[in-house]
């Protein structure tokens, strides 16, 4: 029996792809003043205008308007005709200081909210990544360097795309691929010409399942950018892949899924699930034991084990967070498979 699953990713200038970058433009900024910093930022792109809001809690200064002109720049919003030009378009700020109710709980390593977060690792990639949120990167990333290139002069930043894979039995092993069984749509409506922000308003955290695992897995509903690592929903999120990757890497299971949960202010997780979905090679009991046993995924245990008090975060705000091999991304790294491995067997 056969099955279809489809994924999408998205180039750098989809619109609520701008807006995360900007939010992670300037997390990045603060971060490299003051590591200790509380930030929640989201941003707001629509025509001609650029909205910052949030939460700050921080004794430096960042420029924030040279910030979004710099990132809408960077991304390729650089001709008035696209509708949202870096050099001209208005900004308004609005951002006030992180509530004192969140902040005397996380001022002592507690959560700084409660939620589930979810991490996922299965061996269909060499990154551990599910193929089609795999394939939709890579293609969204050849559409941007077609652009960037002027390869196809006649691009503008604004893109998305659709991968579809079908999933059966009869693919182990691996089949090869043949165009004819193939289907591929290019614009189907026939024209994209207007696109970005003058045509649909962009959000921060509107595309969490392109940020992490195209919907292959489960996702706790918060979305990662502009938000310091204090923030259990980006925090959280990366140590459960994290722990996911390892157990895939060691050879415990094919297909991993970890999650965990908080309670605000509470420094130690409330719960963590370990779901190997009838491929682990030994209980997922004992795989759990040895996640407790192993990793610390209190808030601070995970900056610590990931070193996230660093301008780490524009980089991930678009083609994933997750099966980064291009950029610096700790949680991705299988360091501990090894260590996980001979605890389990002991």
């Amino acid at each position: 029996m056969s099955s279809l699953f489809t994924s999408e990713s998205t180039t750098e200038g989809h619109p609520d792809k701008l807006a995360d970058q900007i939010s992670d433009a300037i997390l990045d900024a603060i971060l490299a003043k003051d590591p200790l910093a509380r930030v929640a930022c989201e941003a707001i792109v629509t025509t001609g205008l650029a909205m910052v809001v949030g939460e700050i809690t921080t004794d430096c200064y960042v420029d924030i308007p040279r910030i979004v002109r710099q990132t809408a720049r960077e991304v390729g919003y650089t001709r008035a005709k696209y509708g949202f030009d870096a050099e001209t378009c208005g900004i308004v700020i609005s951002i006030d200081e992180q509530s004192p109710d969140i902040a005397q709980g996380v001022d002592v390593g507690g959560a700084g909210d409660s939620g589930m977060m979810f991490g996922f690792a299965c061996d269909e990639t060499p990154e551990l990544m599910p193929l089609p949120i795999s394939l939709a990167h890579r293609l969204a990333r050849k559409l941007a360097d077609a652009r960037k290139s002027k390869a196809l002069n006649y691009l503008r930043p604004d893109g998305k795309v659709q991968v579809t894979v079908r999933y059966s039995e009869a693919g182990r092993p691996e089949a090869e691929l043949r165009g004819s069984h193939m289907r591929t749509f290019i614009n189907p409506t026939g024209r994209f010409v207007i696109g970005g922000p003058v045509a649909d308003a962009g959000l921060t955290g509107r595309k969490v399942m392109v940020d992490s695992y195209g919907g292959f897995a489960r996702h706790g509903g918060g979305c990662f950018s502009g938000k310091d690592p204090t923030k259990v929903d980006r925090a959280g999120a990366y140590g459960a892949r994290y722990i996911a990757k390892n157990i895939v890497a060691a050879g415990l299971a094919s297909r991993c899924e970890v999650q965990v949960s908080y309670a605000i202010g509470v420094v130690k997780p409330v719960a963590i699930r370990v779901e190997t979905f009838g491929t682990g090679r030994v209980p997922e009991a004992k795989i759990a034991a040895a996640v407790n046993k192993l990793f610390d995924l209190s808030p601070l245990g995970i900056i610590k084990e990931l070193n996230l008090r660093r301008p780490l975060y524009r980089q991930t705000a678009v083609y994933g967070h997750f099966g980064r091999t291009d950029i610096d991304a700790p949680w991705e790294s299988t360091s501990r498979a090894k260590e996980l491995a001979e605890e389990v067997a002991s």
